[in-house]
């Protein structure tokens, strides 16, 4: 096996990742310990970025982003919640918790409890705000940068709760005064 991708790098194959896929050799923006350019004809396609006199060492690889990406950069939150050995459903438990949650309130609204339902709906949101700011790894449940998520996640999850707490049907179980006039000169 490791004659195998020796082979390969050797002949221009390029790495391969531990599944299989092959990986494209990290060329550096800029090249670093170079000699001076020949002045001539550029040629089409990559250009090895070596040192001029033969037997010198290898350019240094630059930590540094390069300065034309080729690919997009990996989300915030797109480590795993859980070492990679255990299995997907427990790796995503933070995004699975808040589905779960949510099914059930939608259930709940199915069946002819709408207060309930959305009570439910809302906890889940304002559950994964909470999870958001405190886990340092989300998996799935992480979307845009941690800020946007838990503002989002939390808004969403307030509003939800407060509209299923001063819901009139049958009876409110909070009143707040001015929701009474914004319902009059909204819908009337």
């Amino acid at each position: 096996m490791q004659a195998e991708s020796d082979a390969e790098n050797a002949t221009g194959g390029g790495a391969a990742r531990t599944n299989g896929t092959p990986v494209a050799p990290v060329v550096p923006a800029t090249p670093v310990g170079a000699g001076p350019v020949a002045a001539g004809p550029v040629a089409a396609g990559p250009v090895a970025a070596g040192p001029a006199k033969a037997g010198a060492e290898a350019p240094v690889r630059s930590r540094r982003f390069p300065s034309i990406t080729r690919d997009t950069a990996r989300p915030e939150g797109s480590g795993r919640a859980v070492p990679g050995a255990v299995s997907t459903p427990a790796r995503q438990w933070p995004m699975l918790s808040v589905l779960t949650a949510t099914a059930v309130g939608l259930l709940a609204t199915a069946f002819g409890h709408p207060r309930v339902g959305c009570l439910a709906i809302g906890l889940a949101l304002i559950a994964a705000s909470v999870m958001r700011r405190v886990l340092p790894s989300v998996g799935m449940l992480a979307v845009r940068s941690r800020f946007t998520d838990m503002i989002t996640y939390g808004l969403l999850g307030v509003a939800i709760t407060l509209l299923a707490l001063v819901m009139a049907a049958p009876k409110p179980w909070l009143v707040l005064p001015f929701m009474e006039s914004a319902v009059r000169f909204t819908v009337r």
